[in-house]
């Protein structure tokens, strides 16, 4: 009898802890925080959708493009000065979901 050896091999998967905003958390059942394995924004952004389909609304706008008042944060650092959907997320980094608040005055 011959044994036979297997040779696993082990892909580190990358992950990315993403933080949501207390605004959302009525759609995501007072989930405030997630791991992602997404590799770029809009791959973490479709992520969060299948997770959370009643987000979708509030991430995307009728054209499909994520909502201009919807921010990113990568390790405090703004998105859009990072490179914005090009930006390849490192291991470990921290993702901030920012809805804009827009207010008035009287």
């Amino acid at each position: 009898m011959q044994s036979t050896r297997r040779s696993v091999l082990w892909e580190k998967v990358m992950s990315v802890r993403v933080l949501l905003p207390n605004a959302f958390q009525k759609h995501t059942n007072n989930v405030r925080e997630i791991s992602s394995t997404a590799a770029n924004l809009p791959e973490l952004v479709t992520e969060i959708e299948n997770k959370f389909p009643a987000l979708r609304q509030h991430l995307r706008g009728e054209d499909g493009q994520i909502r201009r008042f919807i921010n990113f944060y990568v390790n405090e650092e703004d998105i859009r000065f990072l490179g914005n959907e090009k930006y390849a997320f490192q291991e470990n980094d921290e993702i901030l979901v920012i809805p804009s608040i827009a207010g008035g005055c009287c």
